[in-house]
């Protein structure tokens, strides 16, 4: 029993962080919203590297979240499919809901994942940027592709 309780404290602490860290990212969103007002009221002020300092740290802020909730998930003895986000037990092999196979060492390990962290529901701006950056990412690409055809030629 004693076991139990260690894990339910340890994901009691993840649980504070992740809250602290939401708490975080709504004052940015406050912040970043003054500035640009601010910004908006007098054309002469740039405040454009201050609000990207702060998106940036909201950013950071949203990988750590979603680091912390696959610590969770581990305390659970569960882990994420990373193909259709489905939890499985540590000890599946193949994702229950798609089949897919998992990397033999994800059973002893927490896995960090460098994507993009994805919008908090409540939040829908946040979701629109998302889909800007990667409509822009999807614009670049071709750009690319025929710098490298001009400089073949």
């Amino acid at each position: 029993m004693a076991l139990f309780d260690s894990k339910a404290k340890v994901i009691q602490g993840y649980e504070k962080s992740i809250s602290d860290k939401n708490l975080s990212i709504k004052r940015y969103y406050d912040e970043i919203g003054r500035l640009y007002y601010g910004q908006y009221k007098d054309n002469n002020v740039d405040v454009t590297k201050d609000i990207n300092n702060r998106c940036e740290s909201v950013t950071k802020l949203y990988r750590d979240i979603e680091e912390l909730k696959h610590k969770i998930l581990f305390e659970k003895g569960l882990k994420l499919c990373p193909s259709c986000k489905q939890e499985n037990n540590l000890e599946y092999a193949f994702c229950f809901k798609c089949g897919n196979k998992f990397d033999p060492e994800s059973a002893t390990r927490v896995i960090m994942f460098d994507e993009e962290p994805k919008a908090v529901p409540e939040e829908p701006a946040a979701e629109d940027a998302a889909e800007t950056a990667e409509e822009d990412k999807a614009e670049e690409a071709p750009a690319e592709e025929e710098k490298k055809e001009s400089t073949e030629e």
